[in-house]
């Protein structure tokens, strides 16, 4: 390789390392969460409508999974074994719901949503964009088959949103972003409450009660200060295991154990730097060669960083390690591979009609006008009485536009939809509400970047004066 020609060849082949490079890079940049569900979706899609694979494909969901010792199966549901979907959806996304519960506890108590008065827009706002898009499919569903979906359109997906947000760069203002990110948390705690109020089943009082004695026993550990997850994870799986035989969704068990989390570090920041400072001072300036050398610690140099490392430790509060080592897991798998396994609509057997009546019109309707409708009305009542202020750097174009964005629903909404339309029981139901789903969050999307893209300055909002 010539230092002079920054270029690896091979079989006379040449790709200048440069390139590759910033290949490379370009990849890791742009592979987001929301990137990788947009593929999800796209690749079920096709899987879904290729003549000689769609068939394998939905057969691959539907067998049954077990982990079984002796007669004991941890994956069974009132007796029978779960099939791979079911899995994904209730296992699976109780960890994404988890996730949830930790990002809104952090909000809770250090975000957006500690302060009332800062937090009241974006509170109102999704309440506007929760019970206009609800009451739109009512009116639409009144006297049919499809109106236990009326939650279906009431979701905002944050993942989405905010992808589409990041296309318009360094346009879009902190402001926007983080009146966002708060109507789709306050989205969630109103999806979080829908599912568990609306779609229980008949309740097992027994397993309940077990559950609630673990929770309290997680609640213990937090004001105790335990910090261990392995603590909170294998109790918070029993919980989930009890409230999946309950009749309770075992999503809502991954929300209560977030919330029995402890959100503070045993050790301040102070006190922490104080521990560092004080135990790096024990390594003295002429042991500086010697250091440098690879050799093996001695005693006392052990027990010194083993004292660093324990206050390191320390210095985290449970629910931040948790949010932090779940995030990606979440994001770039369990969220994505859920897409891939209920996204799936066979076109052929759904009338083209359908797209313009029906449950897909309702959903359609409710994501893309009742959301906006929601969001912007409420928002403009709040500043209009003074409750509230216009975001900083943000106009009434830029919110109506935004108010549009929030349309996109598509994970909670696709969750929602199978649980109010259960497959095989509502199979055709199930697949209208999805095709609705899709082309309600598509279209709210498109327009959405459509607009911030004319309203928005086209320089960076936040060095506007």
């Amino acid at each position: 390789m010539d230092q002079h020609n920054n270029t690896y060849t091979r079989k006379n082949q040449t790709m200048p390392l440069g390139n590759f490079y910033a290949s490379i890079q370009a990849l890791r940049r742009h592979a987001t969460g929301g990137n990788i569900l947009i593929a999800a979706t796209v690749l079920a899609f096709i899987m879904a409508n290729i003549p000689a694979i769609n068939q394998h494909y939905f057969d691959f969901w539907n067998q049954e999974i077990r982990l079984q010792i002796g007669s004991f199966n941890l994956f069974s549901h009132s007796g029978h074994p779960m099939t791979l979907i079911a899995f994904i959806n209730d296992a699976l996304m109780a960890i994404f719901f988890f996730c949830i519960g930790l990002e809104i506890k952090r909000e809770i108590l250090k975000g957006e949503l500690s302060s009332f008065r800062q937090a009241l827009m974006p509170i109102l706002a999704a309440i506007g964009g929760m019970a206009i898009p609800i009451a739109l499919f009512a009116i639409m569903s009144y006297g049919t088959t499809y109106t236990a979906g009326a939650a279906i359109p009431m979701a905002t997906d944050i993942a989405f949103s905010l992808g589409v947000l990041a296309m318009l760069g360094s346009r879009v203002p902190i402001s926007m972003k983080v009146f966002l990110t708060t109507l789709a948390v306050v989205d969630d705690i109103g999806g979080i409450i829908i599912i568990a109020t609306c779609y229980s089943t008949h309740i097992e009082w027994m397993f309940l009660l077990y559950a609630t004695c673990i929770l309290l026993t997680l609640l213990l550990g937090s004001i105790l200060h335990i910090k261990s997850k392995v603590f909170y994870l294998t109790l918070g799986g029993v919980v989930w295991f009890l409230f999946l035989n309950s009749g309770i969704h075992p999503t809502i068990a991954g929300v209560l154990v977030a919330f029995c989390v402890p959100a503070t570090p045993v050790f301040a920041p102070r006190k922490y730097i104080k521990t560092i400072r004080r135990t790096i001072a024990n390594f003295k300036t002429e042991d500086d060669e010697t250091l440098n050398k690879r050799s093996i610690l001695d005693k006392r140099q052990l027990n010194w960083l083993k004292e660093i490392e324990s206050a390191s430790d320390k210095v985290i509060s449970p629910l931040q390690e948790l949010e932090d080592s779940l995030h990606p897991i979440v994001n770039f798998f369990i969220v994505p591979l859920f897409a891939f396994a209920n996204a799936g609509i066979f076109l052929l057997d759904i009338n083209p009609s359908t797209i313009v009546s029906g449950i897909s019109l309702a959903i359609i309707i409710g994501l893309v006008i009742g959301k906006f409708l929601g969001i912007f009305i409420f928002s403009w009542v709040a500043i209009k009485l003074r409750l509230a202020s216009m975001p900083q750097n943000m106009t009434w174009k830029s919110l109506a536009s935004v108010s549009i964005l929030g349309g996109i629903g598509f994970t909670v909404s696709l969750f929602i939809a199978n649980l109010s339309f259960p497959s095989p029981i509502d199979h055709s139901l199930l697949e209208n509400a999805k095709l609705g789903i899709i082309i309600g969050s598509l279209l709210s999307g498109i327009l959405g970047f459509i607009l911030l893209q004319i309203s928005l300055p086209h320089t960076p909002a936040d060095r506007i004066r």
